[in-house]
């Protein structure tokens, strides 16, 4: 792996109801590339718009949230967040993360000090208050433009 990306597996509990919950492997990503953001990836099966793979075939591509790296570690402490993605934290050392989507809301539960882990590598790539240095306009807006 590159020193530009971190890359770190961690499990998390998708909040189904009151009573029921699933627990899934979520990767976390930072690249350097794109400083000012986080990667969370998921497996396809959990995506409320995912069509069911063929039993024979391939395995399906993971679902990537995509969202800003600030809202993450500022969520840790506070409930942040206005749009797609909340962050807040919950009792007992955890954060609860909310994605919101079209299809419907997931509600996810991780253990904050992993969060803050990943958290802590992604500064030693690029501190924080020093993405600006490490942005490609030209990608940016390439990424952007689609």
């Amino acid at each position: 792996m590159s020193a530009t990306v971190v890359e770190q597996v961690v499990q998390a509990r998708l909040i189904v109801s009151t009573h029921r919950s699933a627990l899934l492997r979520v990767t976390l990503r930072y690249r350097a590339d794109d400083p000012l953001a986080v990667r969370m990836g998921f497996p396809a099966e959990y995506s409320l718009d995912a069509e069911p793979a063929p039993p024979a075939g391939p395995p399906q591509p993971e679902v990537e949230w995509v969202f800003a790296r600030q809202l993450l570690a500022a969520g840790l402490d506070l409930p942040s967040g206005d749009g797609d993605v909340h962050v807040r934290p919950a009792l007992g050392h955890r954060t609860l993360v909310e994605l919101r989507a079209p299809e419907g809301v997931a509600l996810l539960q991780f253990d904050a000090p992993e969060l803050r882990r990943f958290l802590w590598r992604s500064h030693l790539v690029v501190a924080e208050g020093q993405e600006a240095g490490f942005l490609d306009p030209d990608r940016a807006l390439a990424e952007l433009l689609g």
